[in-house]
């Protein structure tokens, strides 16, 4: 397997959300560079993991099938990528928020 061209550069990172733990985004943010337009928080997997993931809304089931697409990081990270997350992060475990294309909201998903 060929290594990720992320849009971000590790050096580049800044501190926005440190100490969160971590969570799973898809390469269509970290390698692709969109915007997350949706956003979970399930049960954590296990100690360092904070439930969350975040997804372009793009993503096809078959694309979320194939774990070459998606990986493991920071929150932080992912708060560099896009910090209009930053202020959801605290919100409890089963909530789920998205951003319609054009909107510069996220609204909170009801089931």
């Amino acid at each position: 397997m060929m290594g990720k061209n992320f849009k971000i550069n590790a050096d580049e990172i800044k501190p926005l959300a440190e100490g969160r733990g971590a969570c799973f985004a898809t390469d269509m943010i970290t390698v692709e560079g969109r915007p997350v337009r949706f956003m979970y928080r399930e049960y954590p997997d296990n100690d360092i993991d904070s439930g969350w993931r975040f997804m372009s809304g793009c993503e096809s089931d078959e694309y979320m099938e194939n774990a070459d697409n998606h990986g493991v990081y920071d929150v932080n990270t992912i708060a560099n990528y896009d910090p209009s997350i930053i202020p959801f992060l605290d919100a409890e475990v089963g909530s789920a928020f998205e951003r319609l294309p054009g909107d510069q909201d996220f609204v909170l998903v009801e089931d």
